[in-house]
């Protein structure tokens, strides 16, 4: 089946995920999964069976994700926002590239060489 599968591939994962482990939200997030994976069939049939059970479960795993929102905000945050930055560059530098596409787009259109430019292939000018 499909869990016995993921089960043999965990210490897989898990070695390849050495170096998250550093960082405390990864390490808790890395013993949820294995949890979850290794406790699915003990606890799937109650939670399924037992729709309070499956709510009182939610509640706790709410508390829980917002326990460590609450306590790790400042990394959350800062991580976003480097990552919202490394967007922003990334956008401007295809908007650059777009434009120089497009400059020397026209002027070959309007019948200018375009202007010359040393590259690898051919030799420099003397």
């Amino acid at each position: 089946m499909i869990a016995e599968e993921t089960l043999k591939q965990v210490p897989h994962m898990m070695s390849q995920a050495g170096h998250m482990m550093s960082k405390p939200v990864a390490t808790g997030a890395m013993m949820a999964a294995t949890g979850l994976a290794a406790g699915r069939k003990l606890i799937a049939p109650a939670v399924l069976r037992n729709p309070l059970t499956l709510l009182a479960l939610g509640a706790a795993g709410g508390i829980a994700a917002g326990y460590l929102l609450f306590k790790y905000q400042k990394e959350i945050v800062a991580g976003v926002s480097r990552f919202g930055g490394m967007g922003k560059d990334f956008a401007l530098h295809q908007r650059e590239n777009l434009a120089d596409l497009m400059a020397e787009a026209e002027e070959r259109i309007s019948g200018n060489p375009p202007s010359p430019v040393a590259t690898a292939d051919s030799p420099p000018a003397a």
